[in-house]
């Protein structure tokens, strides 16, 4: 461990393993940044044991904090013996004016893009840090199998999960989400986000819309699954999932789609699935392993 890279700052017991969260100072975004990493006992209880990384993408307005307190994930990743990272969704306290003005831009929505636009593209490069910084920062501090990732998250970083996934093929072994927004250049949360970070040149959006991109993408399989709760107010004239469903299908890309009845966009409805979810993943990272 590098104390020069990282800091601890909370460590707690969790279902035989560790939930922690540290801090660093980012390169990419130009600030000092949370993420939490849940520590299996099989790591925890074997030195020198190295095992798959799962990361977990927040929504909008969560910290680092929201998936570790609410979701209950910890029981299924001791189980599956994979560590868990969970970076937060923007730079924080970086002096732009206007970013804490509004929940759904800028602080706490960074969108997982990297910004072109002067007033932002300074710190707000969550693409970048997702993908690049934080996954080699987690390499060389923590006792994972180099190579062997996969994603997941929730609405906003559900998208983000999705274009990670499909802006680099192969980099997962596998992707999955609940009530993704997934195809923001027709959804107003999407429209604000491209609009703020990216300008009004829609051309330059659709880079970062999923189903735009699985429309031509030719890599490796996803083992994608699209979890979506029926009765998700948003899921009309945010989330457009069908319409990710459809590129999908258009494209042959094999998606795993499971719609249910009476459940919502919270986190009630992502406790409930997320364990199939860890599941899925742990079984696809240790196949490449063994």
């Amino acid at each position: 461990m590098s104390e020069k890279m990282v800091t601890l700052v909370s460590s707690s017991g969790s279902f035989g393993g560790k939930q922690e969260v540290w801090s660093h100072e980012s390169k990419e975004l130009k600030c000092k940044m949370n993420f939490s990493v849940y520590i299996p006992p099989k790591v925890k209880n074997n030195a020198g044991t190295k095992v798959p990384v799962l990361y977990w993408l927040s929504g909008l307005t969560c910290t680092e904090q929201n998936f570790i307190i609410k979701s209950g994930f910890q029981k299924y990743a001791s189980e599956e013996g994979i560590i868990v990272v969970g970076p937060d969704t923007s730079p924080r306290g970086v002096n732009i004016e206007g970013e804490d003005d509004d929940y759904d831009f800028g602080s706490g929505a960074g969108f997982y893009v990297d910004s072109t636009q002067d007033k932002w593209k300074t710190h707000y490069r969550m693409y970048s840090y997702v993908t690049k910084e934080l996954p080699k920062m987690i390499d060389q501090n923590f006792p994972v199998i180099k190579g062997c990732q996969s994603i997941f998250g929730h609405s906003m970083g559900g998208h983000g999960s999705l274009i990670c996934a499909l802006k680099n093929p192969g980099f997962y072994k596998s992707v999955s989400v609940f009530s993704p927004i997934s195809n923001p250049v027709v959804g107003k949360w999407g429209q604000k986000c491209l609009t703020g970070y990216l300008g009004n040149n829609k051309k330059d959006w659709e880079e970062w819309d999923a189903t735009l991109l699985v429309k031509k993408y030719k890599g490796p399989a996803l083992n994608l699954i699209v979890e979506q709760g029926a009765e998700d107010p948003y899921l009309a004239d945010e989330l457009y999932v069908q319409n990710l469903i459809d590129a999908c299908v258009g494209a042959n890309v094999a998606v795993d789609y499971r719609l249910h009845e009476g459940y919502d966009h919270s986190f009630y409805f992502v406790s409930t699935f997320l364990g199939q979810h860890i599941k899925h993943h742990a079984n696809i990272l240790y196949s490449t392993v063994y």
